[in-house]
């Protein structure tokens, strides 16, 4: 049967991809095998596969289909995040677009529409990872609202609440206007913006004199509760004791002391605005003043503001400050540049707020997820991750955990009457803790309020397994704790640190080993890669234009861990190109006619130095994907590939045109493709498989796939045959470089004399006559005059042209330049040499490595400058 002149991504993508799924290689349950467990990173329900999502998950899949073929029983589960704040919000605007508001609806009557959101949207993203090959076990799918996922959650509320963890208390919190709900510290982003600084004054009662006060929030004047300055600061002790008239409200507020106030910064005076700022909540605590929220939930002004009632907060800024210019009341305006938080996941100005909310006490809970790490039970890749980790684990703050939504696991918290609340699963579990607390069971409710998602996906390491509800059930104990987690470091400590400690609290077990931060995929300009800036391109579209395995190489050649990924669409060209080599090395082999006949010598040769260095590749290869160096071992794949298989080995052994190979060479090349295949597997899932039951490797059983076939174990290897054949690559090169240097053609066959000093290169000499297209090859025992001469490893070579092939001069120019660069190196190799901190401080072994460059570079310059006298 022919093969296609080109590879056909799209065909061989769909077939093998449902072949698999039908035959059950992604499916995993427990046996006597040594397990390996990925569970993917959920992705929000409301989200399509970016390019984010796509190194993620290739990395996940490499790593997946490495250990299946290790003949690990590999066991990826996939699922999904609800995103309380996105999919609600999402809802939210879908039901706008039908004329509906979420406040004409009943609690169930909206979740009725975000479930129907949910199941009509929310698998997009999974459906989109099967095409990137990802070899999920999708009958384990989860999604984080599934009931025994959700059943977990409220179990561990519970649980956490018995501990003592849990308590409800009114303090600031990070308000989102838009989204209406508390948020997290981890969920404000921090972004530097351009505003305005008002001087605004506040006159001193009965009295002529005012101070200034420099703000860049007007609008909150109204909220004041008290003017505080230093003790300390002279330029103002004599209004201790004083009060001051609110601008525009003329209400009374005390002057403070505290020094807390910066004497050096502005103008030494602090408006304390206790409800809209956490800083001055603090200082207005200490101090016992009173707290005026002037804000609504969705950031208009209230009655409390007494002005301006109704207006959204940023207008009223505008009319505040131009109605504080028309009292003159306004010293100066400056342009002022500062950090304002926004929310994560609207993008809305946060304002701090002082709220009721459900919090989680953090300070004993991170203990053990910060010593996991420093003791290296669980190990952070790369490294750089753990100061920050630590930074944010010694000062953790409590965890707000309640988020005013509909849409998540709603507290499982319930109200009476007169407004006491307790604890409980269900209804009737709460009405007997009432009456055991002796407290009325009239009219109870259930707390409105939702869980914060992370609080849900901070158990999904386990619920995913059902080891919260069961943790005995043998699937918890067998894949339980995982082995990889692929994620980005921007939730390093919305998800991984709370895993990390919602699985030592249930079971004095990390959740995982190893943390394999990936980098953000950034534009060649370094801008991060999104929608809105319109530099993103589609990965379906990617994958249809390259093919997937190009776009997986494409990803991964740049993409080392922790290191941001600088992403051009020529990676993905290249991962194409590599593609379409390996598919054409193999049409090379497949077109081969065999006769029935015994190798020759030189084809025997050849194997045995290709088998040497595919073990050597193997042994690297293994030690990046031990410290999880996945560019780099794809790109030892690669190179092993296209040089040494496809560049090297086939040129070798590949018979004359028109003539048959022998049988015994054939076989050899069959085997070895094969071994090449499975290396290249985990990176080029697709291709791989598509040549693994081409005919030229014989009828294949049904579950005989390159997907479960063995992957390459680390074997010795003659570290003497790679090096010696390292010298034949280079006196072939070298020839060839002769060459194209004096334009000959490469059909021109050149005379080639080596005078061999360390090896016998007579095994080689039928592949360097070959490949180097040499008309006489002889060995000889002293110089060659007259002749272009290089070195190979100490071996000297000469090539001996007819001098009206050679431009003299420019000959001699050549030489005359590589003799001076080699002296500039000696030059550096030299002063290494010569210091003293690196002598004593280097390794042995580099600076034996810095010395054998020094007697190289010698050796060199001795041969040119010999090559040049002969020239005259």
């Amino acid at each position: 049967m022919s093969i296609a002149k080109t590879y056909n991504p799209k065909e061989a993508e769909d077939k093998w991809y449902s072949y698999w799924m039908e035959n059950g290689f992604f499916r995993s349950t427990p046996d006597e095998r040594e397990p390996y467990t990925i569970v993917m990173p959920p992705p929000n329900v409301t989200g399509v596969l970016h390019m984010g999502h796509m190194l993620n998950n290739t990395i996940q899949d490499v790593l997946i289909r490495r250990a299946r073929m290790q003949g690990k029983n590999a066991c990826w589960v996939p699922g999904t995040d609800h995103a309380s704040i996105a999919t609600e919000a999402k809802v939210v605007a879908m039901l706008k677009e039908q004329g509906i508001d979420k406040k004409s609806l009943t609690r169930e009557d909206f979740l009725t529409h975000a479930w129907e959101w949910k199941e009509k949207y929310g698998g997009i993203i999974l459906k989109q990872l099967e095409k990137l090959g990802a070899s999920c076990d999708w009958e384990r799918t989860k999604f984080t609202m599934d009931p025994e996922l959700s059943e977990s959650v409220i179990d561990t509320f519970i649980k956490f609440y018995k501990e003592g963890y849990i308590y409800r208390g009114v303090r600031m919190v990070n308000w989102d206007p838009q989204g209406k709900t508390a948020l997290s510290d981890e969920e404000v982003i921090r972004k530097e913006v351009n505003q305005k600084l008002y001087y605004i004054r506040y006159k001193i009662k009965d009295s002529d004199e005012y101070v200034i006060i420099a703000t860049t929030r007007p609008e909150t004047i109204m909220a004041d509760t008290a003017v505080c300055i230093n003790p300390n600061d002279d330029r103002y002790a004599h209004l201790k004791g004083k009060t001051v008239l609110v601008p525009l409200l003329n209400r009374e507020i005390p002057i403070i002391q505290d020094e807390y106030v910066d004497i050096e910064f502005g103008t030494g005076c602090l408006k304390v605005t206790p409800a809209h700022d956490l800083n001055d909540y603090e200082l207005g605590q200490k101090h016992n003043l009173p707290v005026i929220d002037i804000l609504n939930d969705d950031g208009t002004l209230n009655e409390k503001a007494e002005i301006l009632v109704g207006e959204d907060r940023f207008i009223a800024r505008k009319k505040i400050a131009k109605m504080l210019e028309e009292a003159e009341q306004i010293e100066k305006i400056e342009d002022y540049k500062s950090q304002v938080g926004f929310s994560e996941r609207t993008d809305a100005v946060i304002e701090p707020k002082l709220s009721m909310q459900w919090w989680c006490k953090m300070e004993e809970l991170s203990k053990p997820a910060l010593e996991y790490v420093e003791n290296g039970t669980i190990k952070l890749i790369p490294e750089k991750f753990f100061a920050s980790y630590k930074h944010w684990m010694e000062n953790v703050k409590d965890w707000c955990i309640s988020r005013q939504l509909w849409w998540g696991q709603r507290i499982p918290a319930w109200y009476n009457d007169k407004n006491e609340w307790v604890v409980a699963k269900t209804e009737a579990e709460a009405i007997q803790e009432f009456e055991v607390q002796g407290k009325s069971a009239t009219d109870i409710h259930q707390e409105e309020d939702v869980l914060d998602t992370w609080f849900s996906s901070g158990l999904w390491p386990m619920s995913v397994f059902d080891g919260v509800r069961n943790p005995e059930n043998e699937e918890f104990k067998y894949y339980y704790p995982t082995n990889d987690l692929v994620t980005a470091p921007e939730i390093l400590f919305f998800w991984i640190a709370r895993m990390i400690i919602m699985g030592h609290d249930y079971t004095q077990k990390p959740p995982f080993r190893n943390v394999y931060l990936t980098g953000i995929v950034r534009d060649k300009l370094g801008r991060k890669m999104s929608k809105s800036l319109g530099n993103s391109p589609d990965p379906i579209e990617l994958m249809a234009q390259y093919g997937t395995d190009g776009v997986r190489v494409g990803m991964l050649l740049s993409s080392p861990a922790g290191n941001d990924l600088m992403f051009d669409v020529s990676y993905c060209e290249q991962g194409r190109n590599f593609a379409n080599k390996i598919w054409n090395a193999f049409r090379l082999v497949k077109g081969w006619d065999s006769v029935e006949a015994p190798a020759t010598d030189a084809q025997r040769t050849a194997a045995q130095w290709f088998e040497n260095r595919f073990n050597q590749a193997v042994v690297e290869i293994e030690e990046h994907f031990n410290n999880y160096r996945l560019s780099d071992a794809l790109m030892t794949t690669y190179k092993l590939i296209w040089d040494d298989f496809c560049a090297w080995y086939l040129e070798l052994v590949k018979p004359t045109y028109q003539t048959p190979i022998e049988s015994e060479t054939l076989e050899t090349v069959k085997t070895l493709f094969q071994r090449v295949l499975t290396l290249a597997h985990p990176f080029m899932p697709f291709l791989t498989e598509e040549l693994w039951h081409d005919e030229l490797f014989g009828l294949r059983e049904a579950k005989d796939c390159v997907i479960v076939a063995e992957f390459p174990k680390i074997t010795a290897f003659d570290e003497q045959i790679i090096k010696e054949f390292a010298s034949v690559q280079h006196i072939i090169s070298e020839v060839r470089n002769i060459r194209n240097s004096k334009g000959m053609s490469p059909k021109t066959a050149l005379p080639l004399a080596i005078n061999a000093s360390n090896m016998d290169f007579s095994r080689y000499q039928d592949s360097i006559i070959k490949l180097a297209n040499i008309s006489d090859l002889t060995f000889v025992q002293e110089k060659v005059t007259g002749a272009l001469s290089f070195l190979a490893g100490k071996s000297e070579c000469y090539v001996k042209l007819d001098t009206d092939n050679i431009d003299i001069d420019a000959e001699k120019e050549r030489i005359s330049k590589e003799i001076d660069y080699l002296k500039g190196f000696l030059i550096s190799v030299d002063k290494k040499l010569s210091n003293e901190r690196f002598v004593q401080n280097a390794k042995p072994e580099v600076i034996q490595n810095e010395r054998n460059k020094k007697t190289d570079a010698l050796a060199k310059i001795e041969i040119l400058e010999e090559s040049l006298a002969s020239l005259g």
